[in-house]
C-alpha cells in the first residue's frame, strides 16, 4: 500500500505542556484529521485495518529548506495513520526506513506499507 500524505508536524510541535500533561497540540490534532482525510481520500473508504507485521519506508518531502531532524516526524504520521485505521497498532512495524526527499511546496510525505518477511 502506497499512501501520500500532508507534511506531520515535529515531535516539538505535536505536543503541549499542560499543568503538567502532556496532549496532542492544536496543530498535532488538526494534522490528525487532515492524516484521516487523505486516507479516505486516496482508499476511498475507510481501510480495514492491518493486522499482521509490516515494514514501513517513508520519504519526506519537507515544505522549506529549514534545518531538521528526521527521527521528529514518525510520531504523528503514525498516530495518523492509526486512527485512519490503517493498521492495528504502530507497534506491528518491524522494519522503518526512513529518508529525506526534495523540498516541495507545502510539503508532503510517501509511505509505503508492506508484508513484513525476515
Amino acid at each position: 500500500m502506497k499512501l501520500t500524505m500532508p507534511f506531520p508536524p515535529s515531535v516539538n510541535g505535536y505536543w503541549r505542556s499542560v499543568k503538567g500533561r502532556a496532549l496532542i497540540s492544536e496543530r498535532g490534532r488538526k494534522f490528525r484529521v487532515n492524516a484521516i482525510a487523505a486516507v479516505y481520500e486516496q482508499l476511498r473508504r475507510r481501510p480495514q485495518a492491518i493486522t499482521h507485521d509490516i515494514e514501513v519506508h517513508v520519504i519526506l518531502y519537507p515544505p522549506t529548506k529549514a534545518k531538521r531532524d528526521l527521527d521528529n516526524f514518525q510520531k504523528a504520521l503514525f498516530d495518523g495513520l492509526t486512527h485512519a485505521g490503517v493498521w492495528a497498532d504502530d507497534s506491528q512495524i518491524k522494519r522503518l526506513v526512513v529518508e529525506w526527499g526534495v523540498v516541495t511546496c507545502h510539503g508532503k510525505v510517501e509511505v509505503t506499507i508492506n508484508e513484513f518477511h525476515r
